[in-house]
Parts: structure tokens; C-alpha cells; sequence
């Protein structure tokens, strides 16, 4: 504290205000750092760094993932030690609703069987529709998640949660050329997934196959769910849109600027999406 205060008041009268004696305090100044807290002073800056990045949303065990991809030697402890200190603490979720209302049309078979894993990309997907309030009113998010490496490979927004939209996300992953063909995708039993359109979309697409969980079971759809709890924590809830464009911009800026591409993932051993199928493309190339 005298050191910072030095240009406002005098040493002489800071060192007497806080008890200590003014030779001391000038032998402290003239003390190098020992090794380890040059270290620790080192980590705080990065740590610092790679959470303010994330806009807050890095709890430890992500923070630890980022040094370690960039080469930093450091425990997780240490990591959760030195959040404490600087009060880097990781955003909170809040309640959200669901939107899946089943119109009485027989559901396809569950291909899925609450096993969110997948071999190679393309070929088992999962998605939802989750509801956005702005000031103009909701805007409605359907999404396209690839279960071999968690990136959100296709999406839609409009202000409306009809099947047009989630057909509008299935045709986006098959423009990217990340959906094969046969592939399963599995949704829950809403409407916009029994409907006949959407049946018509997933057979013109590559005859992709429809699954389906039950009814208001979330654990069957769990991945899509988890994907939508972490934008409502780290965006949503965090945000105030004055117009659904706001809205929509925000959220494609979360989804292939950082949920794809920055954002590790506990599930892929602390990898991003990104990384997880380059990983994939390089290890075909070179087999």
C-alpha cells in the first residue's frame, strides 16, 4: 500500500500510520521477489487474462485447459488458489424454460439411447429450440449439435418455433458438408420434430434418420439441454437485448466465435470443438 501511495503522500507518514518502520520499509523495496512469487505473479497475469477473455465464464478447470494448451506448467490447485485470491468467479445459471409441447404424431423410435458419443463427426447429432427474450419480444433458437466433438454445427433463429425453422438448422449442417448420409439426429418429441415437414427435410437432406427421447425427459436429450443451460449462463442471462437482431448477432457470435472454437470442453478432455475435429482430419490424413 506504501508503495502504491508514494506519489500522493510521504513514506515517513504512511510507515507510522500503519505501524512499521521506515528503514523497513525501504529494505522490502529494495528486495528482489523470490523465485516462486516471481512465478506466481507470472500465473495471476495469464490466469487474469484467459478469464477476462471469456467474459467471466471460465470457472478453474477450464482457465487451467487454456495455460495448458499454451504451454504453461501449472496444477489445477494452483489455478483455484490464485481465482480465489483475485475473485475471479465464474458465472451462475438462472431457471429456463422448456418449449416442447408433443402433438399426438408418432414419434420416431430413440436410435440414441442416452449414448452422446459418436466414432467420427457427421454421423450422430442431436438438437432443440430454446425460447431468447428481448425488448421486441421472444426469438426462438434451434440448434444442430455433432456428439463426436460438441460443435454446434448448425442453427436458426426467427420469431417463431414452427418446423421451417429447425429445417432451416439441418440445412445449414448439411451446407457445411458435416452431415452424412444416414446420419441419426435426435431431438425431443415437439411438434416442430413430429411434423411432417421436418420429416420431408431430414429425408431431402440425406435421408437422415429421426430419433426421439420421451416426453419431458431431459436426461434423453441431455446434450442439446446442456448446450442451451451454458448459453443462458454465460450469454443470455448476462445480457439485455433491445431487438432480436441484437439477439440474433449475439448468438451467432457465441456459437462460431467462441462455443466452436474458444470454449473447452470437460466431455472432449478440455478440448474445443474446433480442435477436436482437426484432431479427427489429421489423424485420417495421415492413417
Amino acid at each position: 500500500m506504501i508503495a502504491v501511495e508514494k506519489p500522493n503522500y510521504p513514506v515517513r507518514r504512511m510507515c507510522a500510520w500503519v505501524g512499521v518502520s521506515e528503514s523497513g520499509f525501504h529494505a522490502w523495496a529494495r528486495r528482489q521477489l523470490s523465485i516462486t512469487a516471481q512465478r506466481r505473479e507470472f500465473l495471476t497475469g495469464h490466469i487474469v487474462r484467459v478469464f477476462e477473455d471469456s467474459n467471466g465464464v471460465f470457472g478453474y478447470r477450464k482457465v487451467h485447459a487454456v495455460l495448458a494448451d499454451e504451454g504453461h506448467e501449472v496444477c489445477d490447485r494452483v489455478v483455484r488458489q490464485i481465482m480465489a485470491v483475485e475473485g475471479l468467479v465464474s458465472c451462475h445459471p438462472a431457471p429456463w424454460r422448456h418449449l416442447t409441447k408433443a402433438d399426438g404424431t408418432p414419434p420416431a423410435p430413440d436410435l440414441i439411447g442416452r449414448e452422446f458419443t459418436a466414432t467420427r463427426p457427421g454421423v450422430r447429432l442431436v438438437g432443440d429450440i430454446t425460447q431468447i427474450d428481448t425488448w421486441e419480444g421472444p426469438v426462438f433458437l434451434a440448434t444442430v449439435i455433432d456428439l463426436y466433438n460438441r460443435e454446434v454445427v448448425g442453427w436458426a433463429m426467427a420469431e417463431h418455433h414452427r418446423a421451417s425453422l429447425v429445417c432451416e438448422a439441418i440445412v445449414m449442417a448439411r451446407r457445411n458438408r458435416r452431415i452424412r448420409r444416414r446420419a441419426v439426429f435426435h431431438s425431443d418429441r415437439g411438434a416442430e420434430y413430429t411434423s411432417r415437414d421436418f420429416r420431408g427435410c431430414l429425408k431431402a437432406n440425406g435421408r437422415i434418420r429421426p430419433s426421439m427421447g420421451k416426453v419431458g425427459c431431459a436426461y434423453d436429450n441431455s446434450v442439446a439441454e446442456s448446450f442451451f443451460a451454458s448459453l443462458k449462463k454465460e450469454l443470455v442471462h448476462r445480457t439485455v437485448f433491445p431487438t432480436r437482431a441484437k439477439a440474433v448477432d449475439a448468438v451467432g457470435n457465441y456459437i462460431e466465435v467462441f462455443y466452436n472454437h474458444r470454449r473447452p470442453h470437460q466431455s472432449l478432455d478440455y478440448q474445443t470443438p474446433a480442435n477436436r475435429r482437426a484432431s479427427y482430419t489429421t489423424n485420417k490424413t495421415a492413417a
